[in-house]
C-alpha cells in the first residue's frame, strides 16, 4: 500500500514513522554528514539529468557547454552542498534517466520528474513543487486548440513516458467515445525534438511542462504560441533509488532547509518559474 510521509515526518531506519518535525534538519551541516547519514559518507552521488531537457530546468550553459545550469541543476548543487556529499551528473535523454536509476546506474533522477504511483513502485520520491501543463501550437493556432478537449483529430506530440502522453491517450479515448476522431499521438525523447516536430509541421500540438513551454514560445515568437495552460496537482521532485533510504532522507531534510531559508524560491524566481508552485517537501514511497 502506498504510504505518504509529509513535511513534518521522518522515515526512521527501521521503517517506523515519527510525526515530530524536531527530527528534521534545521540548517546546513555538511561537516556532520558521517553522523547524520553514515551510509553516504565517502560516496559520490550519481545524479541523472537531461542537459537537453531545456530551460528553465536543465540545459547547457551557452558560455560553457560542459556546465549544466537551470532550476533543477542549481537545486542539485544547493542541496548536495548543504548535505555535504559530492555528486556528479550522469547525463542522458530524459526517457532513459529513470530506467538508469532503477538499474543502479544512477542514484537519483533529478530532472523535472513528476510523481506517479506507478513510478513510486520503482523509486522513492521527495516532492517539493507542483507543475502546470502547457499546450503549444503553431502561430495563429490553425487547429483552434484552446483547451485539451479541442484536440480531437490533431497530431499531438508529447515526451515519451510522460504524464502528458498519458493525458493525450486519455483524451483520445474520450474523443472516440464521443464519435470524434482520435488523436494522432507521437512521442519524442527530448524537448528539442518535440519542438522541431511542431516547427516542421509534423505535429499540431505539443504538450509539456508549463515553464518549459513558456520559454519555448519566447524563443520562437514568430512561429509558436501558447494554446492553453492546465493547472495540475502533479507533484514534482527527484526519484531516488530504493536501495538508498538515507539519501532519500537527506534530500527530504535538505529540501525543508532550502524552502525555509528561501533558496528554493530564489532559484524559482531566477529561472522564471512561478514560486507559488512551491509546496512543502514530502516523501512518497511504497
Amino acid at each position: 500500500m502506498r504510504s505518504f510521509i509529509f513535511a513534518a515526518a521522518k522515515i526512521l531506519a527501521g521503517g517506523a514513522f515519527a510525526a515530530s518535525a524536531a527530527w528534521a534538519a534545521e540548517k546546513c551541516e555538511p561537516g556532520a554528514l558521517a553522523g547524520k547519514y553514515p551510509s553516504l559518507a565517502g560516496k559520490t552521488i550519481r545524479v541523472a539529468q537531461d542537459p537537453q531537457g531545456g530551460p528553465p530546468y536543465s540545459f547547457r550553459d551557452p558560455e560553457n557547454f560542459d556546465n549544466i545550469i537551470g532550476l533543477d541543476a542549481d537545486t542539485v548543487r544547493a542541496a548536495f552542498d548543504c548535505i555535504g556529499v559530492p555528486f556528479e551528473f550522469k547525463t542522458g535523454s530524459w526517457s532513459g534517466l529513470l530506467p538508469a536509476v532503477i538499474a543502479g546506474q544512477a542514484d537519483v533522477m533529478w530532472s523535472n520528474l513528476y510523481y506517479t504511483p506507478a513510478r513510486a513502485e520503482q523509486v522513492d520520491f521527495v516532492t517539493y513543487r507542483l507543475a502546470a501543463t502547457r499546450g503549444i501550437v503553431r502561430k495563429g493556432n490553425p487547429k483552434n486548440v484552446h483547451a485539451l478537449e479541442d484536440a480531437c483529430g490533431v497530431r499531438a506530440a508529447a515526451g515519451l513516458g510522460t504524464v502528458e502522453e498519458a493525458m493525450f491517450r486519455g483524451i483520445s479515448e474520450k474523443c472516440v467515445a464521443a464519435g470524434k476522431p482520435a488523436l494522432e499521438i507521437v512521442t519524442y525523447p527530448d524537448r528539442p525534438t518535440g519542438i522541431r516536430m511542431l516547427l516542421n509541421d509534423r505535429a499540431d500540438l505539443m504538450m509539456g511542462d508549463s515553464g518549459g513551454g513558456a520559454y519555448t514560445v519566447k524563443l520562437y515568437p514568430n512561429d509558436l504560441e501558447s494554446g492553453y495552460v492546465i493547472l495540475t496537482d502533479y507533484k514534482v521532485g527527484p526519484g531516488i533509488s530504493k536501495s538508498m533510504p538515507e539519501l532519500r532522507q537527506a534530500v527530504f531534510d535538505v529540501m525543508q532547509i532550502l524552502q525555509a531559508d528561501g533558496t528554493e524560491k530564489q532559484l524559482m524566481v531566477k529561472y522564471d518559474v512561478d514560486p507559488e508552485l512551491q509546496r512543502p517537501a514530502a516523501i512518497f514511497t511504497k
